[in-house]
């Protein structure tokens, strides 16, 4: 929501401020420069990444005009599904949530938390892990070695759209050049003409210049870092399952296995000790 409203306030301000000195909007409307510009940008995306990563572009845009779903209560829930897990485990041991790990959307334990089960990624991650857990495929020093590469490589692929976005906000301006100069070369053709026609050509030709900065810093680099950003986000909710199936996997009580997934949350998401205390003093082993 943030980033529409961003993306209307910088358009409205932009516009607003031309009207304001007596600028002629219809100066701005130059279909050629959108061709040459946008058609360029799209190009040469196209041409600079293979379309494995240009299929996730979309569902990640439209994903930052939603916003993060990481917020203060998906932690919460997070933390709680966490203890549900880990004092199952502890009181009926490893084996007991096999069938739970194996089929977490059919399983009781893991519906009712909605945030949690929405998220198959997340789901992936964490019953994977304790799925390693049950079947005893590895100890605790190999989990963390599998779980900080697993963590590492969502990142990375969360961060390509973004840097393909990036690339772009940073082709804009020089592709505005290209289209400015191609306008100066169009007016060099009506120098013998007079003054109103000149000016029409060369005002022409610099809001190629204009849309190309326009449409980097206004638009497509703020979302390639609203996408960075939303990496981090995500990242940050996989560090938090990690620490907490970590802790319990080096023999921690459930409760300290929450305690180190909570502590991993940044500080204006992070549920305050006495919060979860409470939360899971309502949770019961079945």
């Amino acid at each position: 929501m943030f980033v529409i409203i961003g993306l209307v306030l910088v358009m409205a301000c932009v516009v607003i401020g031309f009207l304001m000195i007596n600028g002629p909007l219809h100066v701005l409307v130059q279909p050629s420069e959108y061709i040459v510009i946008g058609g360029a940008a799209i190009g040469g995306m196209l041409a600079g990444n293979p379309l494995k990563f240009l299929t996730q572009a979309t569902s990640k845009i439209l994903g930052a005009l939603k916003g993060s779903p990481y917020n203060r209560a998906a932690y919460f829930e997070l933390l709680q599904m966490q203890y549900d897990v880990y004092v199952n485990m502890k009181k009926g041991g490893l084996l007991s949530l096999e069938e739970d790990v194996n089929n977490p959307m059919s399983s009781e334990l893991f519906t009712k938390y909605k945030t949690f089960t929405g998220n198959h990624h997340a789901v992936d991650f964490f019953c994977d892990a304790i799925k390693m857990l049950v079947n005893g495929a590895c100890d605790a020093e190999e989990l963390e070695i599998l779980l900080e590469a697993e963590v590492e490589t969502h990142h990375e692929e969360n961060t390509l759209v973004p840097g393909i976005l990036q690339r772009m906000a940073d082709a804009l301006p020089g592709l505005g050049i290209v289209a400015a100069v191609l306008g100066i070369v169009v007016t060099m053709q009506h120098l013998d003409g007079p003054p109103e026609e000149l000016g029409h050509h060369i005002g022409a030709a610099l809001v190629g210049t204009f849309l190309g900065l326009f449409a980097s810093y206004g638009f497509v680099a703020p979302l390639a870092v609203n996408l960075e950003n939303l990496a981090i986000d995500e990242a940050r909710y996989f560090h938090c399952m990690k620490a907490g199936i970590l802790a319990f996997a080096n023999d921690s009580a459930p409760s300290t296995a929450v305690e180190f997934a909570r502590k991993t949350i940044f500080t204006f998401e992070r549920p305050s000790s006495t919060e979860m205390d409470e939360a899971m003093k309502n949770i019961k082993p079945r």
